[in-house]
């Protein structure tokens, strides 16, 4: 199954800790369906000192499954689904089965 969230899109928590937040996707896992994204499900980690990175406790985001995150609607900033369909030039495009905006551009 084609994952419908891709790299760059603006999607948000429907269920867990973090409901309710908004964030860009940064990376895509499809084998894991999991996705990062900037902001969201932010856990601590103990980091050893590098000679570029300082060390001690960060804080860094976990991936989020697929399954607990929705695009955003362009147009409301509310949950939507997503669907494909095909422009007067030929592209296949993604839009917002809400309100009907296209998302790729």
């Amino acid at each position: 199954m084609a994952a419908k969230i891709k790299k760059g899109d603006r999607v948000i928590v429907t269920s867990g800790r973090d409901k309710g937040k908004k964030g860009e996707v940064m990376r895509v896992m499809p084998a894991e369906m999991r996705a990062l994204v900037a902001g969201v499900n932010l856990v601590k980690r103990h980091q050893r000192q590098t000679a570029r990175a300082q060390g001690g406790i960060i804080s860094k985001e976990a991936p989020v499954h697929f399954s607990k995150l929705a695009h955003v609607d362009p147009k409301s900033g509310k949950p939507t689904r997503i669907g494909w369909k095909k422009l007067t030039d030929g592209r296949m495009v993604r839009f917002a089965k809400k309100s009907g905006e296209v998302i790729d551009v």
